[in-house]
């Protein structure tokens, strides 16, 4: 786990903001029903944030239930296994993870977003559980927001020569429903979080929340240079949208979409 990529996270950057990425992950855990035998699959565990609830709250009473971390990142591969919740940890891809055994739960907090094709993806994935087995999913729903919208039109606008970054679309909850609903049980919602982003002499607090996650594909590409300049930009277009207040603070309301599917 010592080599690096430039794929690779940060992991003290996503978790500068850890309490407000948690949230959604815990609400997401009040609505997995009863399990049944088998393991618990952090899948994208990242830095183990949701690592030790999911331990208290799925593998507590069950000693031969197992809590396993998938990860594509080392970095974050290795940041969470400093937690010590998990039972084992797995390198792999979303997209090429193949459990050793079906598990009971399939967990899957703010990474979806990050694939494409989810009408084959998330099938594969309900095909990998155990009997009456979980998936719970997670993702942000907020690129139509101002936060979100900004870093693509800035880099279209200041860098036009710069190839288009594609990024994966999340589909509407009729979608998802009309995809997921014939293999068992299966409910979706929505929840907006007014999100108090807290000052930060280092820019906007909006700008500093969506650089760590969703505006690494539109900085990647860019020379050091080039990402001062894009981050600058940034800084001043967002406050039109999400002003300061008094002590600098910003009132950030922030989307994300949720999906439960239990297998009948």
């Amino acid at each position: 786990m010592r080599d690096r990529t430039p794929n690779d996270w940060n992991p003290g950057a996503y978790d500068r903001f850890r309490d407000l990425r948690l949230r959604p992950a815990f609400d997401l855990m009040a609505q997995i029903p009863p399990l049944p035998p088998g393991d618990v699959v952090d899948l994208g565990c990242g830095s183990g944030a949701a690592g030790e609830a999911l331990r208290l709250q799925f593998c507590q009473d069950d000693t031969a239930r197992e809590l396993i971390g998938v990860d594509h990142a080392r970095t974050m591969l290795e940041a969470a296994g400093k937690t010590r919740a998990y039972d084992r940890l797995s390198l792999s891809g979303i997209e090429d993870w193949v459990p050793l055994r079906p598990p009971a739960l399939i967990f899957t907090n703010a990474v979806m977003h990050w694939l494409g094709d989810h009408a084959r993806l998330l099938p594969r994935l309900v095909k990998q559980l155990a009997p009456g087995g979980t998936l719970a999913v997670q993702v942000p729903f907020q690129n139509d927001a101002p936060s979100h919208r900004l870093w693509p039109a800035l880099l279209r606008e200041m860098f036009p020569d710069h190839p288009k970054v594609t990024q994966p679309g999340i589909l509407s909850a009729q979608t998802y429903h009309e995809m997921l609903s014939r293999y068992g049980s299966f409910s979706a919602w929505e929840t907006t979080y007014y999100q108090v982003l807290e000052p930060s002499e280092d820019g906007h607090p909006v700008r500093n929340f969506t650089q760590s996650t969703y505006a690494r594909p539109f900085l990647g590409g860019l020379t050091p240079d080039q990402q001062k300049r894009l981050v600058a930009a940034y800084d001043q277009r967002v406050n039109h949208d999400y002003p300061r207040v008094e002590d600098g603070s910003v009132l950030f309301p922030f989307q994300r979409l949720f999906m439960v599917l239990t297998l009948a």
